[in-house]
């Protein structure tokens, strides 16, 4: 009776290599590896943008009136005596922009 040769009968499984564990990642055949790390670098940009002056004066001048306005509403400064949503609002209106600026500067 002939011998049974497992390994002839079956099929080599793709990416394993002689020697080497099943699916580990070599070399691509014509590229040469890099010595060191393997996370992805982005290029340098080669322009800087930068904001005009305009966009963080704008910005710092709509955050910083928005805190004085909810603090001078909860000390009931503002015409009206009292504390008023209204005056909230605006506030918290003036911050978001303020914030919203922030994210345009460079």
């Amino acid at each position: 009776m002939p011998s049974r040769d497992a390994s002839a009968k079956e099929p080599a499984k793709t990416g394993s290599k002689p020697g080497g564990k099943p699916g580990s990642k070599g070399s691509v055949a014509g590229r040469a590896q890099r010595p060191g790390s393997k996370r992805y670098t982005p290029p340098t940009p080669k322009t800087v943008r930068h904001s005009p002056l305009w966009v963080p004066v704008a910005m710092f001048t709509t955050m910083g009136s928005g805190v004085v306005v909810i603090v001078t509403n909860y000390l009931q400064l503002l015409p009206g005596g009292e504390a008023k949503n209204s005056y909230l609002i605006l506030g918290l209106v003036l911050m978001v922009a303020g914030f919203v600026l922030s994210t345009r500067y460079h």
